[in-house]
């Protein structure tokens, strides 16, 4: 029989018995595994939280739409395009057209503060002044209550996320914007993007009430194919009356994200970090005890001529299996407390609310069970250590 093979034998005997012995040690064993369990529960939920968000923000983006900003302008809150700039962007070529125009929307954003639900604190809400292409332009926009606003006419369309986490925008409600009073006509979803956090009317409306003349900060536009976005920026770079920036919406709406994603994530990775040492310890703990209590069969196995090779394996392995029971235990127990759970948070590059549920995706999971099983080969490596070294002598001494 040859070496490799001999040895593969030994470390498949001497795991088995590692593994079955488990039970004996319960208490211990339980310990490391809920440790590592809290540890993977507490990362992956906070993890789910920076997921949650970006999901909501560039949920319902498109490649082949874009949206245009003044040059130098990162958000647009600090852009403005005047309508003359408007319209001449909107019949650039690349920008698709329909019967109607140009399938473009140039919008208008005014910060306003609403109380939220159940608090009555107020936090800051986007209303966004929009044109008819508004609802071409974007994908998923669908009203599922009341009806859409009137073009000219002081009325507002909810999104559902912003109906669900403020008071007084049930339809049929009245709510005050600028110098004058709005209605709620409607509710409406946006494939659980963005949007859905906003209130919508009529740009011009909007501009009335507040005496923002013919001017705007946004213009976003449905190009003929992706590929047309590179031609309209070359078109609109050589244009002299213009000093505008095209960024592709999914491209503009990640980088909406970054700000609280690098923050939930540093935190979370932080706070994981912690625990995990924690973890790790207790890891030590439990597969020191485990080699103590075993000293006696693992000098026999030695004395029978099983190797160091299969020691080490089967106290590793078995600190593996519990971490990953560990790490299975706590991306379950996450994704049950978290996946879903629907909350609101501050936008810094808007300084608006932005509501969204928590995302528990496939990628966080393997990631909390990779993190498990560092954890279980850091706790199990240093004990197996010990087991290999163990003097066969002095363990058969405990006979």
């Amino acid at each position: 029989m040859s070496g490799p093979i001999h040895a593969l034998e030994q470390l498949l005997a001497v795991t088995r018995f590692s593994l079955g012995s488990i039970p004996q040690r319960a208490g211990s064993a339980a310990a490391t595994v809920f440790g590592i369990a809290g540890v993977v529960a507490v990362w992956v939920g906070t993890l789910s939280i920076g997921e949650g968000f970006r999901r909501a923000v560039t949920q319902a983006t498109a490649p082949d739409t874009a949206i245009v900003l003044r040059g130098g302008a990162d958000s647009e809150t600090v852009s403005f395009l005047g309508g003359e700039e408007v319209r001449w962007v909107a019949n650039a070529p690349g920008v698709r057209r329909a019967a109607t125009g140009p399938l473009a929307s140039a919008e208008l954003l005014i910060i306003v503060n609403l109380p939220k639900r159940g608090t009555g604190t107020d936090a800051n809400v986007v209303v966004r002044g929009v044109q008819e292409a508004a609802f071409r332009v974007r994908d998923g926009v669908r009203i599922v209550a009341g009806r859409a606003f009137e073009p000219g006419r002081n009325e507002v369309l909810v999104g559902r996320a912003a109906a669900e986490q403020f008071a007084g925008l049930d339809i049929g409600e009245r709510l005050r914007l600028g110098r004058a009073e709005w209605t709620v006509v409607g509710h409406f979803t946006a494939a659980g993007g963005l949007n859905e956090s906003e209130l919508w009317t009529d740009a011009f409306a909007l501009q009335t009430a507040y005496q923002r003349g013919n001017t705007y900060q946004s213009l976003l536009l449905r190009l003929e194919s992706p590929e047309a976005l590179e031609p309209l920026r070359a078109a609109l770079a050589g244009d002299p009356r213009l000093n505008v920036k095209v960024l592709r919406q999914d491209e503009f709406y990640a980088e909406q994200t970054r700000v609280v994603y690098t923050l939930v994530t540093g935190l979370g990775s932080l706070v994981a970090g912690l625990m995990g040492l924690g973890a790790v310890f207790g890891a030590l703990n439990t597969m020191y005890s485990a080699v103590a209590a075993r000293t006696r069969e693992i000098a026999t196995l030695r004395a029978l001529g099983f190797g160091r090779g299969p020691v080490v394996g089967s106290v590793l392995a078995e600190a593996l299996v519990l971490a990953l029971a560990g790490g299975g235990l706590g991306g379950g127990l996450a994704w049950l407390a978290f996946d879903g759970y629907r909350t609101a948070t501050m936008n810094w590059q808007s300084f608006s609310q932005v509501a969204f549920a928590f995302n528990v995706t496939p990628g966080l999971l393997a990631r909390g069970i990779a993190y498990a099983t560092a954890i279980g080969f850091l706790g199990g490596l240093f004990p197996a250590l010990r087991a290999a070294r163990l003097p066969v002598v002095a363990g058969l001494r405990e006979l």
